[in-house]
């Protein structure tokens, strides 16, 4: 009598182990970050970031500004990534309209609002700090 055979997995990064899966992973958080150039918003948020990465070593006195202002950048453009795939698995399902496909949207696009708000308010306090107190 032989064993059942086990059902081809429907995704094969499941069936990976150690540093093969890793290695897929990390390709497939690359193909993420190439398809978030495709959105305008995520493109104009990469470019202040290629400014502001280096302004927050210049700006931060110390590591945990120099933290903050890095990662708070880096928090808006997670967010934004973040709301392009609601956006986008919204889209797969059709294109008519629906209040709960509204409410997931608005809340993806508030998400990045108060991501970019916090920014905003950390850039400012270590501006004032730095310059004006």
């Amino acid at each position: 009598m032989s064993s059942p055979s086990l059902p081809d997995p429907v995704n094969l990064q499941k069936s990976r182990t150690g540093l093969n899966r890793v290695r897929h992973a990390f390709g497939y958080s690359i193909e993420g970050l190439r398809a978030g150039m495709h959105e305008a918003a995520f493109r104009q948020e990469a470019m202040a970031a290629l400014l502001l990465l280096p302004l927050a070593f210049w700006l931060g006195q110390d590591w945990t500004q120099t933290a903050l202002l890095a990662g708070s950048v880096l928090l808006v453009m997670i967010v934004e990534l973040l709301n392009t795939g609601i956006e986008t698995a919204i889209d797969r399902i059709g294109p008519e309209w629906h209040d709960l496909s509204k409410r997931a949207k608005d809340m993806g696009s508030a998400a990045v609002l108060l991501s970019l708000l916090l920014c905003g308010g950390i850039w400012g306090a270590a501006l004032y700090h730095r310059f004006l107190a």
